[in-house]
Formats: C-alpha cells, structure tokens, sequence
C-alpha cells in the first residue's frame, strides 16, 4: 500500500459521509476547477476518454482562493489536480499525469504520442489567445470588472485593452476561421475522431476550444455553423462526456493532504541543462509577464517534462507541487 492504515483512518474520520462507507480518497484524483472554465473542460474531456472516477471541488473564478492556494504554493491557475499530496498545476501537467497513471485507453489514440504534446503548444497558446480575445472583447462590456481585469492581465500582460481588440475583431476572426478550417479538413478524411476511430488527447485539445466559442461568444453557434465537419465532430465528443465525477468539498481536499505524504519520487535527470539537484531552493513561475508570484520550496523531482518543489503549511502539512517544464522558468537560489 502507498499509505499507511493510520493514514486511511485518518482521512476518513475527516470525511464522515465516507468514512461510514469505507472510503479513504487517498489515492483518488481529486479534480480543483469551476464548471464555465475552458482549460478546466479539456481536463474534463480528457477524463472522460479514459473514463476515470474522480472528485470534482469547486473552485472560486478568481482570487483569493484561500481553499486552493495552500495545496499549489500561492499557484492560483486553473484547474489543479490533487492526488493525495501530491499537487499537477497546469492542464499539460496534469493531462501528462493522467497518462503515466492511467495508460489505456491512451491518449494517443491511433497516433505516436510525441507529437500530440507538440500539438498542445498550438492549441493552449496561439489558437486559446485568439479564442479568448474574441470572447473577451466582446462581453467586455457585460462582464463583471473583477474578472475582466483578472484575465486581461493574466493572459496578455499589464497593457491589455479590449476597446483596442474591438477595433480589430474582424481580422481575428478570419485568423480564428483559417484555423478552424485546419480541423475540419482533418476531419474530412472520415475519421470518427481527429486522429483515427478513437479519442485521443488530440480531440481534447480541440473540443474544449469549441466548447469555449459556442458558450461563451453570442455569435459563436452561427460562425461554428459553416465546418460541418466540426459540428459533427463536436457531438461525437460531447457524448464521450466526463467520466464519473463525484462532489467533494475543499475542506476535505484539504485533509486528505495532510493526512499523507507526497510520493513523486526523489530524482534529477543527470543532464538537466540547470544543473538542478534534489533539495535546492528553486522557484518555479508562468514564462509570461502576467504579474503572478512564483512558486519557491525545495526542488523533489525533475526530468525532461516536469518538474516539482516541496512545500509545508500549517493547512495541508508537506506537499510535492508539480509543473510542466514547458511554459515555465525555473529560478535558482
């Protein structure tokens, strides 16, 4: 067993409801995210491929999250994985996780799995930019303040102006309609999905930007009308849906922290180009100026693709933060 029975016990006496029913949650993902985010319905979507149980804490839009932010260092993105105490920040962390821990069915569906990370640097960077310009700059004028400067800053930087982005909509949109067009001759072929006749991280990485257009643009539904290709696709996806979720509160996901021990193992890839060793203070912060301060503890684990710090506090004891290596600058003591 990964935990020890005192620690089982000790988690399910912090969760009555389960602990009646025998259940610990220690090795369970435990899933931090709120229903209208895009990022998060990736991680949903992906879940659902894999067709996984998990425990669905509700997190709030935007900060302070003072029920998140002990498990992830002061890390407020979302969504946020948990698995005992060990804590995946960002979507390509988490979705890299679930793979390594849950291997069939594979994200690569009928295709090699390197380039499907490739891949997501295209969809979660240039193609979600331009989606969320669209998005944003057109319900600027009904969106609520505290979250219109949120994610302004957030994603394009201290000078965002969406009255500027307005000006410009049109050429977005043409940008956004080549793109798109790009998926729908994929689909073209006669796949079921975007690589083949099985899901893969690939549809994934796509659905969750038509999810975010559809819902979240008023004129998305008649602009996603023209790829008939897409709109087909999209309810292949949608019926794929989410797996099992199950509700958990925050407080509880609190608990099963502390109640345990990280596991992520102890080890540095000997030609990592930092130089990095087990046990040095680092800190871990988003390549872009978005103004978030940087995650700082004791350096656990780091190889090719991730790496993670330890970090202690009085609300979740000693947890193992993990990051991508992609999109993210380590800074050394």
């Amino acid at each position: 067993m990964r935990f020890s029975r005192d620690a089982e016990i000790s988690v399910m006496k912090a969760n009555p409801y389960h602990y009646a029913k025998g259940i610990s949650f220690v090795n369970d993902i435990i899933f931090h995210h709120y229903p209208p985010s895009p990022v998060a319905e990736k991680v949903r979507v992906a879940l659902g491929i894999k067709q996984l149980n998990w425990c669905s804490v509700t997190i709030p839009r935007v900060p302070p999250k003072p029920l998140l932010m002990p498990l992830t260092g002061g890390f407020r993105r979302t969504p946020v994985m948990q698995i005992g105490a060990d804590v995946y920040c960002d979507s390509q962390c988490i979705l890299r996780e679930l793979q390594k821990r849950y291997p069939q069915p594979s994200f690569s569906g009928d295709a090699s799995p390197g380039m499907l990370w490739g891949l997501s640097r295209w969809t979660d960077d240039t193609l979600f930019k331009l989606c969320l310009k669209i998005v944003l700059a057109v319900a600027e004028p009904n969106m609520p303040q505290d979250l219109l400067k949120d994610r302004g800053r957030l994603y394009f930087g201290p000078h965002w102006d969406f009255s500027k982005v307005r000006a410009e909509l049109p050429q977005l949109v043409a940008q956004l309609r080549t793109q798109l067009g790009w998926m729908d001759q994929q689909l073209s072929s006669g796949n079921k999905y975007m690589l083949g006749d099985n899901a893969s991280l690939a549809d994934a990485l796509a659905y969750y930007l038509i999810w975010f257009i559809r819902g979240r643009w008023s004129e998305g539904p008649e602009f996603l009308s023209q790829f008939s290709e897409i709109v087909a696709w999209e309810q292949r996806v949608n019926e794929i849906g989410h797996g099992t979720p199950t509700d958990m509160s925050a407080e509880q996901a609190l608990s099963i922290a502390k109640a345990v021990e990280p596991t992520t193992p102890e080890s540095v890839d000997p030609n990592d180009p930092l130089k990095l060793e087990v046990g040095m203070q680092i800190s871990i912060a988003p390549n872009e100026d978005s103004g978030e301060q940087p995650v700082s503890g004791k350096l656990r684990f780091a190889d090719r693709e991730t790496i993670a710090l330890i970090q202690s506090n009085d609300q979740v004891g000693t947890v193992c933060i993990n990051f991508p290596r992609v999109g993210y600058r380590i800074i050394t003591a």
